[in-house]
C-alpha cells in the first residue's frame, strides 16, 4: 500500500473479515483507520455484501466516490468454502444457537452425499433463515426469532453455479459453493441435511472470492490499519 491511495476519490479495498467480527465492525475499523490516516472527520465507506459474524473472508469495501459502485459489486457471484455437520439441526442453521434436534446419519453414504449436490445446483428456491437481517414489517427477521415469534419467510430463487464436496469425515462434510447474490449457505446446509433424510447445520464458512476478487489478496482490518501506519512513518 502506498501514499498514492486516493480514498476520497474512491478505492476498492479487499478486506479479510475475521471470525466473530460483524461486517459493520470491519467497515467501521477501516473507516476509522482512513480518517486517522488522512486527518479528516468524514468519509464515505461501505461494503458490497454482508458476512455473518460466524463466517470469515472477503468483504469488498468501497471508499469515497467508489461507494456509488457498491450495487454493481453486489451483483457479482460469490465463492465459499465451508463445513456442514450432519445429524443435527439448529434454529439459526449455524452455531449461533444450540442444537434443537438430532437425527441418524449412519444411513448416508459418501456416494449419496456427492449425488445430492445435483439437487442443489442451478436455479433453485431457497427459504432464508429466520435468524437473518432480512426485513419484514420494518423489523429484521432475527428480532422476531429471538423473541420466539413465528414469522413466515417466503422462498426466493437463487443460482448455485457450483456445489462441490471436497472432503467427507462424517459427520462433517467439507464443500465449496459458487453462487449468486442472495444465497444463504446456512439454508443450503439445512436443506442438504433434510434431503439426505437427516439434519445438518453450518459449522464453518469462509468467503474466498467475489467475482474476480480473491481473499488471498485481502488484508484483515487490523493489517489494513498497520499498513497505513507504516505508510505514515515512511513519509
Amino acid at each position: 500500500m502506498s501514499v498514492s491511495y486516493t480514498f476520497l476519490e474512491g478505492e476498492l479495498l479487499l478486506i479479510d473479515k475475521p471470525l466473530e467480527w460483524t461486517s459493520f465492525q470491519a467497515v467501521n475499523h477501516v473507516k476509522w483507520s482512513i480518517r486517522k490516516h488522512l486527518g479528516i472527520k468524514k468519509i464515505k465507506v461501505g461494503h458490497a455484501g454482508t458476512l455473518d459474524p460466524l463466517a470469515s473472508g472477503l468483504l469488498l469495501v468501497c471508499t469515497g466516490k467508489a461507494t456509488k459502485k457498491i450495487e454493481a459489486y453486489q451483483q457479482l457471484e460469490k465463492e465459499y468454502e465451508g463445513v456442514l455437520v450432519l445429524g443435527a439441526t439448529r434454529p439459526s442453521f449455524d452455531k449461533e444457537t444450540p442444537i434443537d434436534r438430532e437425527f441418524p446419519y449412519d444411513h448416508i453414504t459418501e456416494e449419496a452425499i456427492h449425488s445430492a449436490t445435483a439437487q442443489f445446483t442451478g436455479e433453485i428456491e431457497q427459504v432464508p433463515p429466520v435468524f437473518s437481517a432480512l426485513k419484514k414489517g420494518g423489523k429484521a427477521l432475527y428480532e422476531y426469532a429471538r423473541k420466539g415469534e413465528s414469522v413466515e419467510v417466503p422462498a426466493r430463487k437463487i443460482q448455485i453455479h457450483e456445489f462441490q464436496i471436497t472432503q467427507i469425515a462424517l459427520p462433517q462434510v467439507h464443500f465449496k459453493v459458487v453462487c449468486s447474490k442472495g444465497t444463504y449457505i446456512r439454508s443450503l446446509a439445512n436443506d442438504f441435511g433434510a434431503y439426505l433424510k437427516s439434519g445438518a447445520y453450518l459449522s464453518d464458512l469462509r468467503r474466498t472470492k467475489i467475482g474476480p476478487y480473491n481473499v488471498n489478496k485481502g488484508l484483515t482490518p487490523i493489517d489494513f490499519r498497520e499498513k497505513l501506519w507504516k505508510t505514515e512513518s515512511n513519509t
